[in-house]
């Protein structure tokens, strides 16, 4: 039997049910568990805590697959996990509000270092982890039965795999390969996605609330669209009323595809622009030409993966809401967010802030902005809450 023994005094997450145990919790391992291997997990007491999944080149040592010692993990284990996960989506899926969105949310949905996106008839699977690298096949014969779909495709080429001992892995895994571009619906927008080279698994599912809410407070009035993507809020604002957006996006494949949903959605006319370019220098000659606007997105990618960056970080998210501030018309609406897991929501608020003080406006916060229900955040597990937002408007 693998296991491993926790220090004295390093068993509170696990008992609190937080799934990762770092190197420096374990006083010993006892067999000789190869990547992915599943151990149980004791305190230094002896007290069985539960099982995980071993990652011996991983800070990460271990992540929980379960905290019930009597629990067999074994592929039904994984099968049950998927399937509960997917029926938590039910809502979502009855509703017809879209054909897309996250079927498995990784830790939060008790499957660490899985996760699963659908796009219409397609499912696209990313695998980050030792644990779940150990049970892939088993993770593509369930869900070919719980959620019978023309393809599987794999984007497991994140980062964090490096970390786990894995090379990048992409291509099919069961059924068809996806086409070029995958269309997809959102509250009667239309996005096209490229799910084998876009950012991700494709497409920020995580937003779509918040187009939502970005949507409801464009009717009218001139938007920018800062660190675009493929176009989704513009888009969703164009389409319900906005007078004109204007995208900033550095990527030029990313822009492109902005352009290709623009015109899917008859809304490629005179008032949309496109820019290609960096947004901080972008926004800096908007500010030197006086340029306004009604309401402005800033929705950028991670600017912190590692806690030494963070100040750098939080210096990038002042930067750019203090410029986002000083383009805004009175009365102006700001939609900001962060999605660097290390940028707390109580940090992301005060650089928020230290930013309209610098810019000297005076801000109203509307709502208090996170990632959608079905990308959920479990109750033990903080980190599951990594997409923060602010929706201000400013006097």
């Amino acid at each position: 039997m693998n296991e491993i023994i926790l220090k004295p005094g390093r068993d509170h997450s696990v008992t609190r049910r937080h799934p990762w145990i770092f190197s420096g919790a374990i006083a010993q391992v006892e067999g000789a568990p190869a990547p992915g291997d599943t151990v149980r997990v004791r305190s230094s007491d002896g007290a069985e805590l539960g099982w995980g999944a071993w990652s011996p080149e991983s800070q990460m040592r271990v992540r929980m697959w379960s905290f019930d010692p009597a629990e067999s993990v074994d592929a039904s284990f994984i099968e049950r996990r998927l399937a509960h996960a997917i029926a938590g989506r039910a809502t979502l899926l009855a509703a017809d509000v879209t054909n897309a969105c996250r079927l498995v949310n990784a830790e939060s949905d008790g499957l660490p270092g899985l996760v699963v996106d659908r796009y219409d008839n397609h499912l696209v699977c990313q695998i980050t982890t030792a644990g779940m690298e150990r049970w892939k096949s088993d993770v593509v014969a369930a869900l070919t039965r719980l959620w019978p779909c023309a393809g599987i495709y794999e984007r497991s080429d994140a980062e964090a795999r490096a970390h786990e001992g894995l090379a990048p892995a992409v291509g099919a895994l069961a059924g068809a390969e996806p086409p070029e571009r995958i269309e997809i619906q959102e509250r009667g927008c239309r996005y096209l996605v490229d799910v084998r080279a876009g950012h991700k698994t494709g497409f920020y599912l995580d937003q779509r609330d918040n187009r939502a809410l970005v949507a409801a407070c464009a009717t009218g009035g001139d938007m920018l669209n800062v660190f675009a993507y493929t176009g989704g809020f513009g888009i969703a604002a164009m389409m319900a009323g906005a007078a004109s957006v204007t995208h900033v996006e550095l990527s030029a494949d990313a822009l492109a595809l902005a352009r290709e949903n623009s015109r899917l959605n008859v809304c490629d006319g005179g008032n949309a622009e496109y820019i290609e370019g960096n947004a901080f220098e972008v926004l800096r000659t908007f500010r030197d030409a006086r340029r306004e606007f009604d309401l402005i997105v800033l929705d950028p990618p991670k600017f912190a993966d590692a806690k030494k960056h963070l100040m750098a970080a939080c210096r990038g998210y002042k930067d750019i809401n203090l410029l986002a501030f000083k383009l805004l018309r009175p009365g102006g609406v700001l939609a900001t967010f962060s999605c660097s897991g290390l940028v707390s929501p109580e940090i992301f608020h005060k650089v928020v802030s230290d930013a309209a003080v610098d810019a000297r406006r005076d801000v109203q916060v509307l709502q208090r902005l996170q990632q959608a229900g079905d990308h959920p955040e479990g109750l033990f597990f903080p980190e599951g809450l990594y997409l923060k937002g602010l929706l201000c408007r400013v006097w």
